[in-house]
C-alpha cells in the first residue's frame, strides 16, 4: 500500500435555509397572513383602538360625502329649471311651429323644445293664482303671448353657456324677444360654484386630518411592539420578512374599519329617514334623499385599506430601513 497516497479532502455538509410552509408565493403569503392574524389576536386592545380610529375617521368623511352627494343631486334637479323662453306676439301656424322647432333643435345644447299656446299659458298663470282667481275676471287668454320653452343640456346650463346660446338664438329670423331669467341663472351658478369650492376645501381638510390621525394611531401600535421588531432584525430577518405581516395587519385593520364605517353610515341614514319627519318640515323619503352610490362605497373600502397599509408602511420606516 502506498503510504504517500493522496489524502482525500473531507466532505463538507451544506445547509439550506428552511423554506416557509408551502414553497412559492402562495406559501409565503399564507405565512404572512397567518402571522398578521396572530398579531391581531395577541394585541386585541391595540387593534381595537386602531380599527375604532379608522372607523370614526372614515365615518366623518362618509357623512360629508353623503351630504355632498345629495346636495349635488338637489342642485342637478334645480338646474333643470334653467330654460330659455322665446315669445311671439301671435299664434303660430303648424307650419311655423315646425319650422321654428327644427331651427331651434339644431342649435348645440338643446335638450327639449315645447310649444306653449295662449290658452296653455293662461291656464298656467291661473294655477299660480290659486285662491285669487277673481283677479282674472274679464281677462282673456289673448293678452298672453305664445312661446317656445327650451330646456338645455346639463353642460350648457352655466351662465356663460346660456348667454352664448341666447345670442345665437336671437339670430334666427322671426325671433325677437328671448327671456331666460338672467339674474336667477347667475345667482344659481354662483351658489353652485361656492358650494363646490366649500365642499372641496372641507373634503381636503378632512382627508388630511384622517391620514394624520390614522397614521399616528398605527404608529403607536408599531411602537408598542418595537422590541419584537428589533429582535427579528438582530437574528437576521430581512426587511420584507419583518414588514409583510405588519403591512397585512394594517390592510386588514383598514378594511374592517371601512366596512364598519359604511355599516354605521347606513344605520344613521335609515334612522334619519324614519325619524326626520318629526323635526323637519319636509319628508326626506319623498324629497329624493339617497344613500351613497356603489362607486362611493367601493371608494371608501379602498380608502380604508390604503389608509391601513400606508399608515403601517410609514410607521415601520422609523424602526426598519428599506
Amino acid at each position: 500500500m502506498n503510504k504517500w497516497k493522496k489524502k482525500q479532502p473531507a466532505t463538507t455538509k451544506t445547509f439550506k435555509r428552511p423554506t416557509l410552509a408551502g414553497d412559492g408565493f402562495g406559501g409565503r403569503a399564507g405565512f404572512f397572513l397567518s402571522r398578521a392574524l396572530t398579531n391581531i389576536r395577541q394585541n386585541v386592545f391595540v387593534n381595537v383602538v386602531t380599527v375604532g380610529t379608522i372607523t370614526l375617521a372614515l365615518l366623518i368623511v362618509s357623512l360629508f360625502l353623503l351630504v355632498f352627494v345629495n346636495l349635488e343631486s338637489a342642485a342637478e334637479n334645480w338646474s333643470e329649471r334653467v330654460q330659455v323662453t322665446v315669445y311671439f306676439d301671435k299664434d303660430l301656424t303648424i307650419q311655423d311651429q315646425s319650422t321654428f322647432r327644427e331651427k331651434i333643435s339644431m342649435l348645440p345644447g338643446v335638450s327639449h323644445v315645447s310649444y306653449v299656446t295662449r290658452d296653455e299659458a293662461f291656464k298656467r298663470f291661473k294655477n299660480r293664482l290659486k285662491g285669487q282667481e277673481t283677479l282674472l275676471d274679464g281677462v282673456r287668454s289673448e293678452v298672453l303671448p305664445t312661446s317656445f320653452e327650451i330646456a338645455l343640456k346639463r353642460s350648457y346650463r352655466d351662465t356663460v353657456s346660456v348667454e352664448n346660446f341666447v345670442t345665437v338664438l336671437k339670430r334666427i329670423p322671426g325671433i325677437t324677444e328671448v327671456q331666460y331669467g338672467e339674474e336667477w341663472v347667475r345667482r344659481f351658478n354662483s351658489f353652485l360654484n361656492f358650494m363646490r369650492l366649500l365642499g372641496g376645501l372641507l373634503g381636503g381638510f378632512l382627508v388630511i386630518a384622517v391620514i394624520f390621525i390614522v397614521s399616528n394611531t398605527i404608529k403607536l401600535t408599531i411602537y408598542s411592539r418595537r422590541d419584537e421588531l428589533e429582535v427579528m432584525a438582530l437574528v437576521g430577518a430581512t426587511s420584507f420578512f419583518i414588514k409583510a405581516p405588519f403591512l397585512l395587519e394594517g390592510l386588514i385593520q383598514g378594511m374592517v374599519g371601512a366596512i364598519l364605517s359604511v355599516v354605521l353610515l347606513f344605520g344613521l341614514y335609515e334612522g334619519f329617514l324614519h325619524n326626520a319627519g318629526s323635526f323637519l318640515t319636509f319628508n326626506p323619503v319623498t324629497s329624493g334623499l339617497s344613500f351613497l352610490p356603489l362607486e362611493y362605497v367601493a371608494g371608501l373600502l379602498l380608502a380604508g385599506a390604503l389608509l391601513g397599509f400606508i399608515g403601517s408602511l410609514t410607521s415601520l420606516k422609523r424602526f426598519i430601513s428599506v
